[in-house]
């Protein structure tokens, strides 16, 4: 199993986005600083985010994205689902076609595997993240290295 590039930058997008939208929409050129992730990417990225309703996006001057509902309310879960990712442990995709013949030796403990993942990432929303001292405390380190730049 793996969890590619692409789950892991969306939450970490998503997380971010949380982090720094209270105070109003957030554009994705700031994220795309403080989180050292192409701006190209997070914008395929908000493409799809924002076609599944997770964040918003507001126009001109300003402007920029918001999560789209109650912090409580966002699964790390739906945020990998969005992006099209997927945390199947098992080698077929569920297919059962993992062997020559059918289904191998091991399915079964791989399907569950990839239940209890799915089950965790289901437990854990954007508030639970931001609730946590260490984010926190990476989010803070995060801003002063930000203030320390040279702006462009």
């Amino acid at each position: 199993m793996k969890l590619t590039t692409k789950g892991r930058y969306a939450v970490t997008a998503m997380l971010d986005l949380a982090l720094h939208g209270q105070s109003g929409p957030v554009s994705l050129a700031e994220i795309s600083l403080r989180q050292e992730i192409s701006l190209s990417y997070l914008e395929q990225l908000f493409s799809k985010l924002r076609r599944n309703g997770l964040v918003t996006s507001t126009r001109g001057p300003g402007g920029g994205y918001s999560v789209s509902r109650n912090l409580s309310d966002v699964p790390v879960s739906e945020i990998i689902g969005a992006v099209n990712e997927s945390v199947d442990a098992t080698q077929c995709a569920g297919k059962e076609n993992c062997h020559s013949h059918g289904r191998c030796l091991t399915h079964d403990l791989w399907e569950g595997l990839s239940a209890q993942i799915e089950e965790f990432l289901s437990s854990v929303s954007l508030q639970d993240m931001i609730d946590r001292q260490r984010v926190q405390n990476v989010s803070m380190r995060q801003e002063k290295v930000m203030l320390q730049r040279p702006h462009v």
